[in-house]
């Protein structure tokens, strides 16, 4: 079988058009994709809702209000508990199926969030941050991968694509509630509680659904796939996609048992991990998770002192975010993924400039109000460019770039390297802000966004509506391997366009 004749491939659809997929064209898809971005929802409503209950944690226990070091360690938490969530989520996936590890995570979030709602002091709290973050690391390697498996690879990307705008949406859910309990006794308690809520809702609905078809595949399990796929794909392409995993699934039998060190000793396995984990890193560093966690505290720092209002233009900005995803989910797959992540750290860029620049002029000893709201100004436009690009493309591009035996591996890799550098930049803004200053802190972002831009123009391919065997290929060509040939010469130079 020919890389133009895969099920889903570009010469395959337009050999048979009519067998092409639309992304609402078929229900059963898009209600998997609700229902497993749930985890998504998790993932955004944690790294939202501190922001504004740590603004009433430092009411409550004087301990975190007198120690900037306590308060990041409250933020922080949770990105340690995500770290290894990570780690052992992608062993997981690939042991225990997709379906189970969401469903692990979900009882473990549900488990740090009593914890959250009912500590005591400080302690118990990170404690329950940590469980939280657990879960949340679980599940930020699984959504995807299990989205991405399910679906037509001409709108996976605008699928996978929507797990993030779960995660926006979760932020700014975050916000609204946050909002909204200003005013309730045990405000913080309630911020943190309530996540418990999607998590029990993301466990009833994912034991009624499926395992991922193609992990089913993988284990030889080809009647169960085969039912799954059925409810995907008409007849007609049902028996190609059969075709096609069964071939890919005798190819795989040949390979020898996976091992983490193979990602590093397998060229084309080795450049494609460089890839992912280099985008999801490079999000990370220029300051995405930062503007989040503390939008409210940026805010206050812009010279606005009330917590309601800090928190209402918070939630303006949380809406920003999520309304650039939904654009995101269109261009992803029309523009596609390279061109938009360029274009988004472009702007990244300029918006971090005019950030920093409301700092400068703020710290110049000037009292005049504009330079809040300029600064402000800066965090929507942050929000703006950063939202349709670089916040869906490389949790879809992690999604699509490995080898079927090694995704679960890599995906868990390349999301511990995402939560160990948002652990970095979220336990350091708040120390490195206060030593060099507000203004210069946003302008290493902006350096580290134009690093970015070199890094995505080298190191990463164009994988718009790209089969998973095409994008293989992709690594294969790149790393010298035997196998490619000039069938595959002009889609290859197509796919790696600027």
């Amino acid at each position: 079988m020919t890389l133009e004749s895969i099920p889903g491939s570009s010469g395959y659809l337009d050999l048979f058009p009519d067998r092409r997929m639309s992304y609402f064209s078929n229900s059963y898809v898009v209600a998997l994709t609700v229902v497993a971005g749930i985890g998504g929802l998790l993932f955004g409503y944690d790294t939202g809702v501190i922001s504004g209950a740590l603004l009433y944690i430092k009411d409550e226990f004087e301990a975190v209000n007198n120690s900037s070091f306590l308060q990041e360690t409250i933020v922080s938490m949770a990105l340690v508990g995500a770290m290894f969530g990570a780690a052992v989520g992608g062993w997981m996936n690939d042991a225990y199926g997709r379906k189970k590890a969401t469903l692990i995570a979900d009882v473990v979030f549900t488990a740090g969030a009593v914890v959250m709602a009912s500590a005591p002091d400080p302690y118990v709290l990170i404690l329950g941050r940590f469980l939280v973050g657990l879960g949340v690391g679980v599940a930020s390697v699984t959504a995807p991968v299990y989205i991405a498996e399910a679906s037509p690879s001409e709108v996976r990307g605008g699928l996978v694509s929507t797990n993030v705008l779960m995660i926006t949406g979760g932020q700014f859910l975050s916000y609204l509630i946050n909002f909204a309990f200003t005013e309730v006794r045990g405000t913080w308690r309630w911020m943190l509680g309530i996540s418990a809520v999607p998590a029990v809702i993301q466990f009833v609905f994912m034991l009624l659904l499926p395992e991922s078809p193609r992990w089913l595949f993988m284990k030889d399990d080809k009647d169960k796939a085969i039912s799954v796929l059925s409810k995907i794909y008409d007849l007609a392409r049902l028996e190609d996609e059969i075709e096609h995993l069964t071939a890919a699934l005798e190819e795989e039998s040949q390979k020898s048992a996976i091992r983490y060190s193979d990602v590093f000793k397998i060229k084309e396995i080795r450049i494609a991990f460089i890839a992912g984990a280099g985008l999801l890193a490079f999000q990370q560093f220029c300051g995405i998770n930062t503007v989040m966690y503390y939008s409210a505290t940026i805010v206050q720092m812009a010279g606005f002192s009330s917590n309601q209002l800090a928190l209402l233009l918070s939630l303006i900005v949380a809406a920003l975010n999520a309304a650039g995803t939904i654009v995101g989910i269109y261009l992803i797959d029309h523009v596609g993924r390279k061109k938009l992540a360029l274009s988004s750290l472009l702007g990244v860029i300029f918006s971090l400039v005019i950030l920093a620049s409301a700092f400068f002029l703020e710290s110049s000893g000037s009292s005049s109000g504009l330079y809040g709201w300029i600064a402000i100004l800066g965090l929507a436009l942050y929000i703006a460019f950063f939202s349709p690009g670089m916040g869906p493309v490389p949790w879809t591009v992690n999604s699509e770039i490995y080898p079927e035996q090694y995704r679960g591996i890599c995906g868990g890799m390349s999301a511990a390297v995402c939560w160990i550098s948002n652990l970095i930049v979220s336990e350091s803004f708040l120390s490195v802000a206060d030593a060099i200053g507000k203004g210069p802190t946003f302008l290493i972002f902006a350096g580290i966004a134009v690093l970015a831009v070199v890094f995505v123009i080298v190191f990463v391919p164009e994988t718009k509506a790209l089969t998973f065997a095409e994008v293989e290929q992709i690594w294969k060509e790149r790393a010298g391997s035997s196998g490619y040939n000039s069938n595959t010469e002009s889609f290859l130079e197509h796919g790696d366009q600027f």
